[in-house]
């Protein structure tokens, strides 16, 4: 078997009419939205399938929502292709809100609570932040080390790097007028481009405290397993394998940095012959392309892609 590692996309790739397909192929997939929909008191499922986009865009949609397409196509896996997570992956990894759809396919949390957590998870980090007061920017062009001095001249305590998503490819987070301040200073640096981007709170910055501190004591009181794969943690891009580590990196994630260039390249030096993606969209797919040429990277979110992944298998 291929050294495997599991990856789980975060926020922005969602769209209406993710995860239908795989629930009329798949019945183990429909059970997950009809899980998800009944933890939550809600059809959600309608709403992804149905919209309106401004409806499921909203974050507290959007991360459970996002969850449940992972788990979905994992199911497909399993059920399908016979795919075992203890037996045939190395690794799980995901990015921002895609950290507990790995950890529910790693079983350290239910389907249900993890559905739960995201969406308390979702709404307070909503209100973390008076609407117009934070932003975000994308910084293309500029490396890691660079954008942090740009933070650092535009104020430390008011803008940080939010995600460092690929070599280039860095987004920044905080105070509205810091967020904007720093993207100048990365143009005048040689960003090729910095993009303030649509988001409705100022994700992985000091700002989200009060959403850090809601969700430590919910983390407190739900059940945790130790994962049957150790977790790349967003935070630390270093392997987590306990259930006490496991509390303590996602009430720091809020707040902290996606260390998403890290954590590939840690899957890449542990010797990941196979990276696969699933759930909506493929954007970690094109991150890992680029990052591992080595390894086959995979994205799996309908049933034609599970289908081209059993003939791949033979």
């Amino acid at each position: 078997m291929m050294k495997t590692a599991l990856t789980f996309p975060g926020q922005g790739s969602q769209q209406v009419g993710m995860g239908l397909k795989l629930a009329e192929a798949f019945p183990a997939s429909r059970a997950v939205f009809e899980e998800v929909d009944e933890a939550l008191g809600q059809k959600l499922s309608a709403l992804m399938w149905e919209g309106p986009e401004d409806q499921l865009t909203l974050t507290e949609n959007a991360q459970p929502a996002l969850l449940a397409v992972s788990i979905a196509a994992l199911r497909a896996l399993e059920s399908e292709a016979g795919f075992d997570v203890k037996r045939d992956a190395s690794f799980v990894a995901g990015h921002s809100l895609g950290e507990y759809s790995a950890l529910t396919a790693a079983g350290a949390f239910s389907l249900a609570d993890a559905a739960r957590l995201l969406r308390l998870r979702g709404q307070s980090m909503q209100q973390a932040v008076p609407v117009g007061e934070g932003a975000m920017a994308a910084v293309l062009g500029l490396d890691l080390e660079p954008v942090i001095e740009v933070c650092r001249e535009a104020g430390a305590d008011q803008v940080q790097v939010a995600n460092d998503n690929a070599a280039g490819q860095v987004v920044i987070s905080g105070v509205k007028a810091a967020v904007e301040k720093a993207a100048e200073i990365a143009k005048s640096r040689g960003a090729k481009r910095a993009i303030m981007l649509p988001v409705s709170a100022p994700f992985h910055c000091a700002l989200m405290q009060p959403a850090a501190d809601v969700m430590a004591r919910a983390l407190a009181q739900t059940a945790i397993s130790d994962p049957v794969v150790p977790l790349v943690a967003n935070v630390t891009a270093a392997p987590i394998a306990t259930a006490g580590e496991v509390r303590q990196r996602l009430v720091e994630q809020v707040t902290g940095t996606v260390r998403w260039r890290e954590s590939v390249a840690f899957l890449v030096a542990a010797g990941m012959e196979c990276i696969l993606e699933l759930g909506a969209g493929k954007v970690l797919t094109g991150i890992a392309k680029r990052m591992a040429p080595e390894a086959q990277t995979i994205a799996i979110g309908t049933p034609d892609d599970v289908q081209a992944y059993i003939a791949a298998r033979g």
